[in-house]
């Protein structure tokens, strides 16, 4: 209690704002999360504003964040706990959810309803991990689901000591037991007991089996202008980055695009370069300039002005480095 973060979340029993906490949460950082959390709530306070809201508002509420999916289920998920006239209060019923695992379902069951269920994240497992000297490899679910036994052997018992006892544990991991770095033994509270420490061994935890290499793709995005702005291309429905506007881009090997907007290669200036990391691929961007007559854009395009790009349409992260140039 003396040493934790005064976070929004923290403040409230309310299932919505803490599922919400929790799914803006996941890959991302606590203080990006900070302001898009804010803003979320002015817009959509209740799970059923979100249920009946505008997808291309919620898009646009979520740039930047990354990862659209967890919005998009997050408004399928509205859409069932509106159905079902309020939200589950139990871990089963909470992983029934859309875009709800093992994790958010404890922590939401824990936070809202005061369930005695532990919540596992990267920070739990790391700090258990050390607290046991366990070498077992935190990818397998074998050893979440070891961890989140022994964890429920030790729980209190109170929805308030709960509460308190799940949130610590991920503050412990977040702010002393460090997943980069040395951590803060010296300011850890189970310093004395830690076998990874007693044993010397906390930097050979935790174990985690090496990701496989990422696929590089070589694309080509193109900056097309006109007297209307910039030309936005709509993705596919499903995939990677689905629904989303994107300035239109191509692997480099296929030159469709120019082509499509009867473009000629030396009409193309270069317009820089950029990179971007996904989960299992990595973007590697060259960019290219043109400017068409406005008439010329192909169907199901658009032109965003200054104003579009910045209320209406959701142009993902993946574009950033090109946002100064537009």
């Amino acid at each position: 209690r003396e040493n934790a973060r005064d976070l929004p979340w923290r403040h409230t029993e309310d299932p919505y704002r803490i599922w919400v906490s929790e799914i803006m949460l996941q890959q991302t950082r606590v203080a990006a999360v900070l302001g898009y959390y804010a803003r979320f709530l002015a817009v959509f306070p209740s799970v059923e504003m979100l249920a009946e809201g505008d997808e291309e508002l919620l898009m646009k509420l979520w740039e930047g964040l990354g990862y659209y999916s967890r919005a998009r289920n997050l408004q399928k998920a509205a859409k069932e706990i509106t159905a079902l006239g309020g939200f589950p209060d139990t871990y089963d019923g909470l992983l029934a959810l859309p875009g709800i695992g093992d994790y958010t379902a404890s922590a939401i069951a824990a936070a809202a309803f005061g369930r005695r269920e532990p919540a596992v994240d990267g920070n739990v497992l790391r700090v258990m991990t050390r607290l046991t000297d366990c070498h077992d490899d935190i990818s397998d679910p074998k050893t979440k689901r070891a961890v989140r036994a022994a964890l429920a052997e030790v729980m209190p018992e109170e929805p308030a000591d709960i509460r308190i006892f799940n949130q610590a544990m991920m503050e412990l991991g977040a702010t002393v037991c460090l997943p980069n770095g040395a951590p803060l033994c010296d300011r850890c509270p189970g310093a004395e007991f830690c076998r990874a420490r007693l044993e010397d061994r906390i930097e050979q935890l935790p174990v985690k089996a090496p990701k496989k290499a990422r696929r590089v793709e070589q694309r080509r995005v193109y900056l097309i202008f006109s007297d209307r702005g910039v030309a936005l291309h709509r993705r596919p429905d499903k995939g990677l980055l689905a629904g989303l506007w994107e300035y239109p881009n191509e692997p480099v090997e296929e030159c469709a695009i120019p082509a499509l907007l009867g473009l000629a290669p030396e009409e193309l200036e270069p317009a820089g370069q950029g990179r971007h990391i996904f989960t299992h691929i990595e973007w590697r961007m060259q960019a290219r300039t043109a400017r068409i007559p406005a008439e010329a854009l192909p169907e199901g395009w658009v032109w965003a002005d200054r104003q579009a790009l910045a209320q209406d349409y959701a142009v993902p992260n993946a574009f950033q480095a090109f946002r100064d140039a537009v």
